[in-house]
């Protein structure tokens, strides 16, 4: 009988204590634009695990400093070492890259090149960087505006680019704010510095940024939904970082 007892005490206290020093951590795994399900999402420091769901998702129990393993066959393995801020956020997204696959043959086939539209579209990326780079010199360094200095023409910059292409069509009144809208109603002002890992002052400026692909009126549309806005703007977040990196 007393055996029984000190074993139902150690169960008891090895329970406690870790329910004390873990968290459940939650987050989505996902690879280019798309989110994956069945990934496995294991805990090497704890030997427990689970997978992701349909959308993505997963939670598991952890703590700080220990080593979170997602791993599926088509897909490289990647590890993580957990950080506080890792478990104080809690909104994880973690991004895994998909193995090669070895060509067993090539086709080449000749392909019609429209140069003049890909000159365009060089020289609109070339002034998008510049124009990006010269708005983080903000006229009072410690003070964000809300102004982007030198700002790029957006509508006549489409118009040289898809101009052409939509003549004869009939035009449509669009709300060039829709997005930003959208993207404002449906997250907070945490989700940009913490999620996003950008600036208070950078995120007008991001918007913009988002505003200006015509990828983003297809997260305005009554089909699309939340989810589908937070993958476009953490997709956009990471070309934004790398364009306003420093040189």
């Amino acid at each position: 009988m007393k055996s029984i007892l000190l074993l139902f005490l150690f169960v008891f206290l090895t329970q406690f204590t870790f329910a004390q020093t873990h968290k459940l951590l939650r987050g989505k795994v996902m690879s280019d634009h798309f989110l994956l399900q069945n990934v496995d999402v294991i805990n090497k420091t704890t030997f427990t695990e689970t997978k992701t769901n349909e959308k993505g998702e997963f939670i598991i129990a952890a703590s700080v400093n220990d080593s979170i393993l997602f791993y599926d066959k088509d897909y490289e393995l990647k590890g993580i070492k957990l950080t506080p801020e890792d478990l104080e956020n809690n909104n994880m997204i973690v991004s895994i890259d998909k193995k090669p696959e070895e060509l067993k043959e090539v086709l080449i086939h000749k392909v019609n090149v429209d140069w003049e539209f890909d000159k365009k579209w060089e020289q609109l990326k070339r002034n998008e960087v510049a124009v990006y780079r010269q708005s983080r010199q903000l006229k009072n360094p410690g003070v964000y505006d809300g102004t982007i200095n030198n700002g790029m023409d957006f509508v006549k910059i489409g118009k040289m680019i898809f101009g052409n292409r939509s003549k004869g069509k009939k035009d449509k009144v669009e709300n060039p704010d829709a997005f930003k809208e959208a993207a404002t109603s449906n997250f907070d002002e945490k989700f940009f510095t913490e999620t996003l890992q950008l600036k208070k002052s950078e995120i007008e400026t991001f918007l913009n940024f988002c505003n200006f692909d015509p990828e983003s009126k297809k997260t305005t549309t009554e089909n699309a939904n939340s989810l589908e806005l937070m993958d476009f703007l953490y997709q956009k977040s990471i070309e934004f970082k790398k364009i306003n990196a420093p040189e």
